[in-house]
């Protein structure tokens, strides 16, 4: 260990001119993100009740983290939360993947379908809520008025007002959003996999679905970890679909993990209980940043 700190200062003295040129960014990031960071853990041991001054907060320790791990809407908002994380990850994989696998093969106007089907991500996720939620109103939406007017149902259906549905309905809206993501690194995936191997098995006889899987799903193992992980953290950490759609509503039923952080710190004002749940939430998205890091460096030696 004597040695090691050394030859890491003779590292940092011959390297000074380089960590000048990066240490405005350092800063900007220290400022932006480590000292926020801090402040919301140093802030979660506190109690902050809304009839007292911010700094007139009062220290209870981990008595915030217990008292969320003991709220019933915590449970009933981390179940939300896996369920709207996992099938919109699940989903809009699929639906990405299915798309990938379709525009890679050579057909007259894919370059326009390419186009139409990236509109979607680009599509400002506010302006996209505003949309779904007009499509999904029980009284004026379109998605009601055809399933009546073509006798699916004798009444439109209440996709935003009815618990039962609207989880349903919200995870709908954000594979829309989000399926382009998963299209997009997809494809960019499939155009790694070697040619000549998919004609060679060709040549010895080897059918599409061996083909398929034997050879293009082994190449594409690194970008599929790479993509669900990202999606994982995207709908892990999204609001603003959840939010402007249904505000955790009706019931809670829509509740999850970062529109609850958002009620507790700016709806009941209780910034300390908001702080100790984003800690917490905090502390899974590191997890799955570790994997996500673990899986770009695999097979780098350093």
């Amino acid at each position: 260990m004597a040695n090691a700190r050394p030859g890491l200062l003779r590292r940092i003295v011959r390297h000074r001119a380089d960590y000048l040129y990066v240490a405005p960014a350092l800063l900007v990031m220290l400022l932006v993100i480590a000292y926020p960071i801090y402040d919301t853990i140093y802030l979660s041991f506190f109690n902050t009740p809304p009839n007292l001054a911010l700094e007139d907060k009062i220290f209870i320790g981990l008595g915030n983290y217990q008292r969320i791990l003991g709220m019933d809407s915590f449970h009933e908002a981390t179940w939300n939360t896996f369920v709207w994380t996992v099938f919109s990850t699940l989903f809009a994989f699929v639906l990405g993947f299915g798309a990938a696998l379709a525009l890679n093969r050579e057909f007259v106007g894919r370059g326009l379908m390419r186009g139409i089907l990236l509109i979607p991500y680009v599509i400002s996720a506010v302006a996209a809520s505003y949309i779904w939620r007009w499509l999904y109103h029980s009284d004026f939406g379109v998605i009601g008025a055809i399933s009546v007017a073509i006798g699916l149902t004798e009444n439109p259906i209440n996709f935003l007002d009815s618990t039962d549905f609207v989880m349903a309905s919200l995870i709908v809206v954000n594979v829309w959003k989000e399926f382009p993501f998963a299209m997009i690194m997809m494809l960019a995936g499939l155009q790694t996999v070697p040619d000549q191997l998919l004609r060679a098995a060709q040549v010895d006889g080897a059918g599409p679905w061996h083909r398929f899987w034997h050879i293009t799903v082994p190449h594409l193992k690194g970008v599929t970890l790479v993509t669900v992980l990202l999606l994982l953290v995207a709908n892990l950490n999204s609001f603003t679909i959840p939010w402007i759609m249904t505000g955790g509503g009706p019931a809670g039923a829509s509740e999850i993990w970062i529109t609850h952080i958002y009620q507790l710190a700016f709806g009941r004002i209780r910034f300390g209980l908001a702080s100790a749940y984003s800690v917490i939430l905090f502390i899974v998205m590191m997890g799955m940043g570790y994997f996500y890091v673990r899986a770009l460096t695999k097979g780098d030696a350093k």
